[in-house]
């Protein structure tokens, strides 16, 4: 970065810009996000975490996949990183709370399904 932020490069500039929200990111970047998001999470699968921001799972997180997360963090803008931790979190409990319906016996019905009337 440049003299006190002020003359920082076009492409640092840009990115900061990103990064907070301040511009969309084109799609050379939200690739770049994916990626970074996919290397994170493949970081935490293999140290078995699931919610990288509260308890254990944030210690580890930090301790094992910092390299990881610093990335994610330096090529998403700061929302799409929130959602997409909280988004993992979400998506491994819709997930757990369908397989114990399963395991319980519940059908499974269509969006729209009236319960007793056939379609």
């Amino acid at each position: 970065m440049g003299f006190f932020g002020l003359f920082s490069s076009p492409d640092e500039q840009r990115k900061n810009e990103v990064r907070t929200g301040a511009r969309a990111p084109d799609r050379t970047e939200r690739k770049q996000c994916w990626d970074a998001r996919d290397n994170f999470y493949s970081c935490l699968d293999k140290h078995d975490v699931i919610d990288s921001l509260n308890g254990d799972g944030k210690k580890i997180a930090e301790k094992q996949c910092a390299k990881e997360n610093k990335a994610f963090e330096e090529n998403c803008a700061s929302a799409w990183v929130t959602y997409f931790k909280r988004y993992r979190v979400a998506d491994y409990q819709k997930k757990k709370t369908i397989e114990r319906l399963e395991k319980e016996g519940a059908n499974k019905m269509a969006v729209g399904e009236i319960p007793g009337k056939n379609a």
